[in-house]
This record gives structure tokens, C-alpha cells and sequence, in this order.
């Protein structure tokens, strides 16, 4: 039985010795390249564009400015489709403009026949603007006589407020403490190690091919439609490998306009592929939010109640826009849900880089500033933090207060109980004291999260699966899912080899996805592979090996309630249990017996009605070194309730990748806007401060292993949730060490150094 098991990935040799092929790996004869002409500044409108010089350069196939291009307003964000027209994505984006809404905002393009060549007639182009004032931050951009962004708009992309559990004012009447505090968040770059990278060509007059690094192949092919106004039959998305997403690759970014140069230029193959500092400057960004938030506690500290009001920056275009200060919102509900919840959330329209989709989807930002206010209250009362959150912390058959549906799993005290031991957190803080002084301090903290499974019922959750029995008793899997580094297709081959009772290494899984041939799936995102695709996974392998026992029933002549397959056996079930025939065997006469059998398939598709919540928690110990407002971290434990774990290795190195990204958000990672011109400081990895290994302290990981029960294989998700709780636990162990709260993220030792001044430290 594969499940369970820290199997090898199935993707781990081809990786490790080149031999995986990703998109630009894949040439065709006659293959031009193209590139964008960019705003240089942050707002305007194109009064006058000039290609003349560009297009009489030697090389230069075409040049294509936003005259050319369908006037079609299109929404580039990769969530399924709505049939509800109000909760479609908002439609903002044109493939070229002339409205410039941030620096590097896309004006023209130019197709030659190299890289070099097109970026020296990116150079020739020549442009003048008719500029306007400049919005960078949320209070300019929501006053009174501010231009709009986007015409209507208000500036405002998107809104919502609800009350939840009670009334509001009398769970703050019922408190014997309020606490209110503002935090704030920055904007942060995915950095997956490949670029934004797309071909396309047509193989006939009549269908466009379209060769992409996307998290959303399906999603892909149908916005390309919709920007272009073709049939969306006459689109082909393929997938190969991919180097990693984090969610910047579940927007439409590159698509539409290598589908367009293609038509364009007889179906010549047009490939688009982006710098790094173009990644980082004109694809997605983490949304930088402003929160406050407003609770109350009892004496003994029970919550009840808490207000929170949001202002998420979406950029210039809305791209996912309001559904993830939404989504954000909604996950928070379920970790101290015993309690009234009020939420209101704006996100707003800026001349700021693009923010979308990023690893746990706003509850990031989200939970720091609950998981910092949870720690200031229990400050004030005297109370270990360990203790308040135990004391408040969702249990099974709570209620959900948005949906009022009982809560199904939910592992978070386990995982506190879990860390405090793993730390000695009881220990530390003895030895530690209440107070400290001194160059070097230490401190402890700790921080929680709640984290949904899947968009449902927000979104459909629909997944397929095709799994087919090969001649020689091995099975071949095919899911629309896409693998983007997460280790899903390891995780199907051992859903489907223990579901089947065959051994992992019979499993082969087509890694590629191709939108004509492969069932459908919206992609890799909101951690949902092992629990919607895994739905999908176990009804397609539990009716193929009962395709293959009533197959073998027949040509054996012993009832299928009787036999069952083990370790690629037919045996029997009885008291006299026995291997009846092998699998191999068995394949070779559905395929080639005469009369009987024939190729043995299942084809699945499904849709998942449940979200089940996951939960977990970060400890860390750490050193600060007050003059050098310097950070050490000591020891850092994440643990987790992410349902069954289908491979341990492979749990862990979700979550220590997802740590270590999350101690880049809390200590290093921001995008410098200068907020007067909207220029982007350091989109290089140079300026922009990644931690490097010497940076990275060991991570320790454990998991609290709840049956879920909403899910064919007991899981729940666990790649994203990894990097939420770190930054808050960093800052809550900086505020015990010094009693200096920190309520922002990154704290850079700038940062620190303010704050300390501030109090006095410095």
C-alpha cells in the first residue's frame, strides 16, 4: 500500500537530471519572439505612438500597438466560471492600452526574429503621454476628488461587510477588556524559479495551440477565447512541466497575446518570454493590506467579539481583486469561531503593480493581524498566549458562523498541545523571566491559522480523472489537475495504487496536460489536488479494479464478491484465500480473449460540495540583538492538521518551504514603490532580499492527522497553510523578548530600528 508512504516522487528523476521538459525547452522551426513596449510612467494616456523606426528594423517581423488589438475587455484572473453574472471576475484588462494605469503597463509589441533584436525595436518605439496625478496609497486613491483609475470605479474594485454569530455591540457590552490596534502588510513577489514563459502556434487554419507554464490550462483556454472572441473549441492549451507558480500562475497573463501574434502572422509560432524583472513587476503581487482590528475579551479570556476592516490594493487591475480580501476573511472565521465575527473589506484601484493570487490567498495578511491582536489581549491580561488560544480554539462540531454548518475535524488544540511540548514552551518561558535586559534578548511566540480546502461553495469544484488498464497490468492516470512543484501527481499515483491494490511503481501518470485530450480541471490552486482531484481520483480507480473483478469473475468463474486485487494479484477472499491470477495476465485476455472483455477504462468527473477546514500553528524561539536590530531565529515548529498525510516526505517539504517563506515575509520580502511616481525600486534579485540557506533556520514539522470525513482519502489542504502562521509567531516572539510590538510586516532591521528608537531601546 502506497498511501501513507514517503515514496520517491514520480517526477524526481526526470527533475533532478534535466530530462524534464518545461516550456521553454520546446522550439519549432520559424519560431518568432516578441516583446512588450511598457508605460514608463505610473498614469496616463497615450497621446502619440511613433513604430516607424521599430518596424524598418532588420529582423522585425511585426509591431502591434493597442489600434490593432480587439477592443475587449477581459478579467485574466484564473478562477472557474460564473454562471451568476454578479460574481463574475471583474473584466478590466485590454491586451494592449492606451490608458496607463502602472509603470510597465502594456502599450505595444513588438515580434522579431530573436530576443535581441525585438528588445533594440522596443527601444525605437517612441511615445508621449498626456500624464496624471499619481495614486499610490489607499487615502489617495478613496478621496473625494480623486481621478478614477478605471472609469466608475470609485476606485473601489470590490467590497463586502457581514455580522456573524450575535450582535456585535453586545458581545463588546459583555467584555471586560477591548482591544483595537492597526497593523499593515507589504506587497510580495511569488519568485518561482521559472518565468512567465508561452508559444503558440496554429496547426491548421483554424485552431490556435497554446503552449504554457499555467496553473490553469482549462481556465486558460476559455479567457483566451473570451479576450479574443474566438470559439473556445478552437483553442488548445498544453502544459508541460512547470518550475513552480505559488499562484502568480494562475492568472491569464501571457495567453492572449501569443494566441493573438500567432493569428496574426499565419499561425507562425510566437513565443513571449519574460525577464525577471518583469515577473516581478508586471505579473501578481501579493495584495498589501491595511487592517484594524477591534476585539473583546472576558477576564478569564473568553473572545467575544471581534471587528476587523480591511483596505486591500489591488494594483491597477482587479485581476482576483476582492476575492481574496474575501477569501482571507472567510478562512479567519473558523479558527475562534465562538464568538460574533464582523468583517468589512474594500479593495481598491491603484497606479501600483498587479496584485493576485499568492500562497494562502489573503489569509496571510489576515491572520497576522488576528494572530498579533490575539497576543496583545492576552498581554494585557496576564495570560499565557498558549493558554488564551487553547481556551478559545475551534473544536469539532463548532459552528461555522458564515455558513452555519458544523465543523467536521478540526485539530488545532492538538497542534498547540503538540508545539508547546515539542518547544518546552512551559520551560523556556521560566528560564526566560518576565523581563529582560541587555544587548541580546529572547523571546517566544506563538501564532495560529485556519485554512479552507478548496472555493466551494464560492466557486465550482470540479475535477476528472481517466485511468486506464495497460496490457501489462500497469495503469496509466490522467487528471486535469496540474503538478506545479507540489508533488500531486505523486500524491494520485498513490491515491490510485492504494485504491486499487497495485503497487506504486504500476502507476504511470501523464504529467503533461493538454485541454483537448486531458479531463476536465480548473488547475492547482487553493490546496485543493488531494481532496477535490483525490474525489475524483478514488471513484475513477474504484470503478476500473470493479471493472477488473467482474472481468475476472467472468473468466474464473468465481463470484466477484469473492475476489479482490493485492499487490497485482486477483485473490481470493475467502477462508482459503489464494492468488487466483496475476494483473498482467489478466489485461492480456481483456485484450486479446476473442469474445470477451476489452480495454478496461474508467473516466470521472466530479464535483466536490464541501470545503473542510485545516488548521495548525507556528512555535519559534528566537535571539534579538537590540543595537544591531538583528533577528535569530533558534528554533522554529510548524505543526499541522491537514487531515491523513498521503506521503510524509513529501508533507514535510511542503512545510518547510512554505516556513522559510513565510520568515522571508515577516523579515525580508517587500517591493520598495517610491509613492510619489510609482516607480518600483527593486524588482531584481539583487535589491529584493530573498533569504539564502545560510539565512534559513532548520524547520521542524508534525502533523496532527485527523480523519476527515468529507474526503475520499481523510485529507485536507496543506500546501499553502504552511506560510501563515510564521510571520505573526516571529512578531509575537519579537514582542516578548522586547515588549516592543511590531504591528507591520516585513520587519526589516530598518523597521525594528524605528520601533525600538520609538520606545526607547535605542
Amino acid at each position: 500500500m502506497a498511501l501513507g508512504e514517503s515514496v520517491k516522487r514520480v517526477d524526481a528523476v526526470a527533475k533532478v537530471t534535466g530530462r524534464a521538459r518545461y516550456t521553454d525547452d520546446y522550439f519549432m522551426p520559424g519560431m518568432l519572439v516578441a516583446k512588450y513596449v511598457r508605460s514608463n510612467i505610473a498614469h496616463g494616456k497615450v497621446i502619440k505612438i511613433n513604430t516607424d523606426k521599430a518596424k524598418v528594423l532588420e529582423g522585425v517581423e511585426a509591431v502591434f500597438t493597442f489600434k490593432d488589438v480587439p477592443q475587449i475587455k477581459y478579467a485574466p484572473a484564473g478562477h472557474p466560471y460564473s454562471l451568476d453574472p454578479s460574481h463574475q471576475d471583474v473584466a478590466d484588462l485590454l491586451i494592449l492600452s492606451d490608458e496607463v494605469r502602472y509603470i510597465g503597463d502594456e502599450i505595444a509589441v513588438v515580434v522579431a526574429e530573436d530576443e535581441l533584436i525585438a528588445q533594440q525595436a522596443v527601444e525605437l518605439v517612441e511615445i508621449d503621454y498626456d500624464v496624471y496625478d499619481v495614486i499610490t496609497q489607499s487615502d489617495q486613491a478613496l478621496a473625494e476628488d480623486a481621478r478614477e483609475i478605471h472609469p466608475g470605479s470609485g476606485n473601489i474594485a470590490g467590497k463586502s461587510s457581514y455580522e456573524v454569530g450575535g450582535n456585535l455591540g453586545e458581545a463588546f457590552a459583555a467584555s471586560d477588556m477591548i482591544h483595537e490596534a492597526e497593523y499593515k502588510t507589504a506587497m510580495v513577489q511569488h519568485l518561482h524559479i521559472e518565468n512567465h514563459t508561452a508559444f503558440a502556434y496554429m496547426n491548421d487554419l483554424e485552431h490556435l495551440v497554446i503552449v504554457s507554464s499555467t496553473q490553469i490550462p482549462h481556465i486558460v483556454r476559455r479567457v483566451v477565447g473570451q479576450s479574443l472572441d474566438l470559439p473556445w473549441s478552437r483553442i488548445r492549451v498544453k502544459k508541460p512541466y512547470i518550475g513552480g507558480g505559488f499562484g502568480n500562475k494562475q492568472d491569464v497573463v501571457l495567453e492572449p497575446m501569443v494566441a493573438f501574434l500567432s493569428y496574426h502572422l499565419e499561425g507562425r509560432p510566437v513565443r513571449i518570454t519574460m525577464t525577471r524583472e518583469e515577473c516581478m513587476l508586471n505579473t501578481r503581487n501579493r495584495h498589501p493590506m491595511e487592517l484594524k482590528v477591534k476585539i473583546g475579551v472576558t477576564k478569564d479570556g473568553t473572545m467575544k467579539g471581534r471587528a476587523m476592516n480591511v483596505i486591500s490594493n489591488t494594483g491597477a487591475y482587479a485581476s482576483h481583486g476582492h476575492s481574496i480580501a474575501a477569501a482571507g476573511g472567510s478562512k479567519s472565521c473558523l479558527l475562534y469561531p465562538r464568538q460574533v465575527i464582523a468583517y468589512d473589506a474594500r479593495t481598491i484601484y491603484t497606479n501600483t503593480p498587479i496584485g493576485g493570487a499568492m500562497r494562502a490567498y489573503g489569509s496571510p495578511q489576515i491572520m497576522f493581524a488576528i494572530e498579533c491582536a490575539a497576543d496583545d489581549m492576552a498581554r494585557k491580561l496576564k495570560m499565557d498566549p498558549v493558554d488564551f488560544r487553547l481556551k478559545n480554539a475551534a473544536k469539532a462540531g463548532d459552528i461555522n458562523p458564515l455558513n452555519k454548518q458544523a465543523i467536521s475535524t478540526a485539530g488545532i488544540i492538538e497542534c498547540l498541545q503538540k508545539g508547546r511540548t515539542a518547544i518546552d514552551w512551559d520551560q523556556k518561558l521560566k528560564e526566560i523571566g518576565n523581563s529582560q535586559s541587555g544587548t541580546v534578548r529572547r523571546g517566544l511566540g506563538v501564532a495560529c491559522f485556519s485554512y479552507g480546502t478548496g472555493t466551494y461553495p464560492v466557486c465550482v469544484e470540479i475535477a476528472g480523472a481517466r485511468i486506464i488498464l495497460n496490457q501489462d497490468g500497469s495503469v496509466h492516470v490522467q487528471t486535469g489537475a496540474t503538478e506545479i512543484g507540489q508533488g500531486s501527481n505523486t500524491a494520485v499515483a498513490q491515491m490510485v495504487a492504494g485504491t486499487m491494490g497495485i503497487s506504486f511503481q504500476k502507476v504511470h501518470i501523464v504529467s503533461t496536460q493538454d485541454t483537448d485530450v486531458t479531463p476536465f480541471d480548473t488547475g492547482a490552486y487553493a490546496s485543493r489536488q488531494v481532496y477535490v482531484v483525490g474525489n475524483a481520483v478514488f471513484r475513477a480507480a474504484s470503478e476500473l479494479k470493479n471493472k477488473i473483478l467482474n472481468f475476472a469473475a467472468e473468466t474464473t468463474e468465481i463470484p466477484t464478491e469473492n475476489l479482490d486485487i493485492v499487490d497485482d494479484y486477483i485473490v481470493t477472499v475467502d477462508q482459503n484465500a489464494r492468488q487466483v491470477i496475476s494483473l498482467a495476465d489478466l489485461s492480456i485476455q481483456a485484450y486479446y480473449h476473442k469474445e470477451i472483455g476489452g480495454q478496461l477504462t474508467a473516466d470521472i468527473s466530479y464535483k466536490t460540495t464541501t470545503n473542510a477546514p485545516s488548521y495548525g500553528c507556528t512555535f519559534v524561539d528566537l535571539n534579538v540583538d537590540v543595537p544591531l536590530c538583528r533577528v535569530t531565529i533558534n528554533e522554529i515548529y510548524n505543526i499541522h492538521d491537514s487531515g491523513k498525510i498521503i506521503n510524509p516526505m513529501m508533507a514535510r517539504g511542503q512545510v518547510e518551504g512554505g516556513v522559510i517563506q513565510g520568515i522571508a515575509a515577516a523579515l525580508s520580502e517587500q517591493m520598495l514603490i517610491d509613492p510619489k511616481s510609482g516607480k518600483v525600486y527593486n524588482n531584481n534579485m539583487l535589491d529584493y532580499k530573498v533569504p539564502t540557506m545560510t539565512d534559513a533556520p532548520d524547520v521542524h514539522s508534525d502533523f496532527v492527522e485527523t480523519e476527515e470525513p468529507t474526503s475520499s482519502y481523510q485529507t485536507k489542504s496543506l500546501g499553502e497553510p504552511p506560510i501563515i502562521s510564521p510571520p505573526p509567531a516571529i512578531r509575537n516572539a519579537i514582542l516578548h523578548a522586547t515588549g516592543v510590538a511590531i504591528n507591520e510586516l516585513p520587519m526589516t532591521p530598518q523597521v525594528i530600528f524605528e520601533h525600538f528608537k520609538k520606545q526607547g531601546l535605542i
